[in-house]
């Protein structure tokens, strides 16, 4: 890239809109998909319900994680700028929808990254050795470390992709060592040992009420791949260097996901699988039988600068949401402010940690650690799936319009778009039916309900209120 060319990069253009830094090349976003795809904090929760998960992986990476793949790179292809999902509705279904699509996907992580500070919590402890696994459980611990990680991250991503970019690489790099020391270990120990697991683990439970919930986690868990589309003005050429790196994260993070369930399930008995810390037990338990427990803290450390990328991959990428639509004047412009010195979107991210650390607070104040993680997750999860009912729709929409040039087929699109509307559509649908620790059905419902409701219209009352302002400066402007 040429010197004119980055200098442009650092400054705004004559109309006066802001733009970003290109630092994203291929194997960053490859690296970028496995970390924000591939997390592993999900997985306990998930092999919690047993072996009947496998199917459930099996299911959602056919009708689900494939048609997201086939919807990224199209839709990246038609709409490369600065936004993905906010772009993508927007430009396919009109400004209000566009708004609500990107306020969901930025609303969810005000939720889901705490629940990976959480689980760094819960990791992390073991570096100390297993006897301080029980700090995990205390609230004051657990929010204490969670929220200083996550004001490390936000002034890390503050200062930029550019170094914000290396914690989500190394970040990766860890998650993929992890998972691998944990299939590893597993598969050492089913040869020299056998395991305890049966065909019957495998078949669906007499009463499937926390599969349900599971089937939700598992579709939020393959949400990550539109996520550098978000970033798309931050990509070195994205109609050359996406499909293949969407490709490639994708088939490692769907085989990671099948294998370190498969291995959480071979090492620990599900009735004994802590959300917050099961793929540590996990490895605890392996390297005990076969002699190498001192290798804990290491994994543990490994791990937890895994979670730091899952962490800073998620924050950097949802920022960028209320960043765009402080541009297009549908929340307070000046979330639309560039850093003067690092030209990052730092009032959005500032905005994030705040109602992020606002929400946990409460959340903690009402539930015990487990419960709080929980919680959160399962609203994160239907926030989470809302953009994707209308990324699945655009594909619809662009099938049918025969004058339209595509990527793929149109028998590709409707099978993808198709597939993927009813995927998502039902792990928001399930994920209403609680998890197994969840102590007060009524809490959790009204918890479900309630939080969606005030979210949606929240972004109601923030669209049309900061709309009209729009539209009357656009009509004096006139």
């Amino acid at each position: 890239m040429s010197s004119a060319t980055n200098t442009a990069d650092l400054k705004t253009t004559e109309a006066g809109a802001p733009h970003l830094k290109r630092v994203l090349g291929r194997w960053d976003l490859v690296l970028l998909f496995v970390v924000a795809v591939f997390n592993l904090n999900v997985v306990p929760s998930i092999a919690a319900n047993g072996g009947v998960t496998v199917w459930l992986w099996v299911i959602s990476l056919l009708l689900f994680f494939w048609p997201q793949g086939i919807a990224v790179i199209e839709l990246s292809q038609r709409y490369p700028g600065e936004g993905g999902v906010y772009l993508w509705a927007k430009e396919m279904f009109g400004d209000f929808h566009g708004f609500l699509s990107g306020w969901c996907y930025w609303t969810n992580n005000m939720m889901y990254v705490p629940t990976v500070m959480l689980y760094f919590v819960g990791v992390s402890v073991y570096v100390l050795g297993p006897r301080h696994a029980g700090l995990a459980d205390s609230k004051a611990f657990a929010l204490g470390a969670s929220l200083a990680l996550f004001a490390v991250l936000v002034v890390l991503n503050i200062i930029g992709l550019g170094v914000g970019k290396w914690i989500n690489n190394v970040g990766a790099v860890g998650t993929f060592a992890a998972a691998a020391m944990l299939i590893g270990l597993g598969i050492v120990v089913w040869l020299r040992f056998g395991t305890s697991v049966s065909a019957a683990d495998f078949r669906i439970p007499a009463n499937p009420r926390f599969v349900m919930n599971a089937f939700g986690v598992i579709c939020f868990g393959l949400v990550g791949l539109e996520l550098a589309s978000v970033m798309g003005d931050e990509i070195h050429e994205p109609r050359r260097t996406m499909p293949g790196a969407v490709a490639w994260g994708g088939i490692i993070s769907g085989a990671l996901y099948i294998g370190t369930t498969l291995t959480l399930l071979i090492a620990v008995d599900k009735r004994d699988i802590n959300v917050l810390q099961g793929i540590v037990q996990a490895v605890t338990h392996l390297a005990a039988r076969v002699g190498i427990s001192w290798i804990i803290p290491g994994f543990a450390l490994m791990l937890s600068v895994s979670i730091a990328g899952i962490g800073s991959a998620w924050l950097a990428g949802s920022a960028r949401i209320p960043f765009v639509a402080g541009l297009d004047s549908y929340l307070p412009s000046w979330l639309g402010k560039v850093h003067p010195r690092y030209h990052t979107p730092y009032a959005a991210l500032i905005v994030h940690a705040a109602v992020s650390t606002v929400l946990v607070v409460l959340v903690f104040s009402i539930s015990g650690v487990q419960e709080s993680f929980q919680k959160l997750l399962s609203l994160a999860v239907v926030l989470q799936l809302v953009p994707f009912l209308y990324v699945f729709a655009a594909l619809l929409k662009i099938a049918r319009d025969r004058g339209a040039k595509t990527y793929y087929s149109r028998t590709t699109l409707v099978a993808a778009g198709l597939s993927g509307l009813l995927t998502t559509t039902l792990g928001i649908v399930m994920v209403f039916f609680p998890a197994q620790q969840i102590t007060s059905l009524w809490s959790y419902e009204i918890w479900m309900f309630g939080g969606t409701l005030f979210f949606i219209g929240l972004a109601a009352f923030f669209f049309f209120i900061y709309g009209r302002r729009k539209a009357l400066r656009q009509a004096t402007s006139a």
